[in-house]
């Protein structure tokens, strides 16, 4: 084993020993997205995204929010529109605080578009949506 592949093994083994219980998956369609851009003095960027997803087969409601600052460069979201449907990646609420209901983004894939936030490296996973046969 190499020293960047031991250096990206432990790395892998913190975060999930800090982050396990509450790494998430939700995967469904999007019913709204709110984006905000905000540029204060040409120079510091923010950018804050809101993410409403329902996920197949449910009722309830996930939601997503994704929030990213920057010096000197406008940072980038992927396109996602009503309708589209989506696989996010990201941290659930800590127990007992309010945001609890949220998911932090860190990666979402728009399955229609295949396009992703952070490309993910290897083989894409397929994604398969149950049809119904009507007679």
């Amino acid at each position: 084993m190499s020293l960047k592949e031991k250096i990206s093994q432990y790395y892998t083994k913190s975060y999930l020993k800090k982050y396990g219980d509450r790494l998430t998956q939700v995967q469904g369609t999007v019913i709204s997205v709110k984006i905000k851009a905000k540029t204060i003095l040409w120079i510091f960027n923010t950018l804050k995204v809101t993410l409403l997803v329902r996920p197949e087969r449910s009722k309830n409601i996930s939601k997503c929010t994704y929030s990213k600052k920057r010096w000197f460069k406008k940072p980038e979201f992927i396109p996602v529109s009503q309708g589209n449907f989506v696989l996010v990646q990201g941290l659930k609420g800590k127990r007992g605080k309010e945001n609890r209901e949220l998911v932090e983004l860190i990666n979402i894939r728009n399955m229609t578009t295949k396009k992703d936030l952070i490309p993910i490296e290897g083989k894409v996973p397929k994604v398969q949506r149950r049809t119904q046969r009507f007679r």
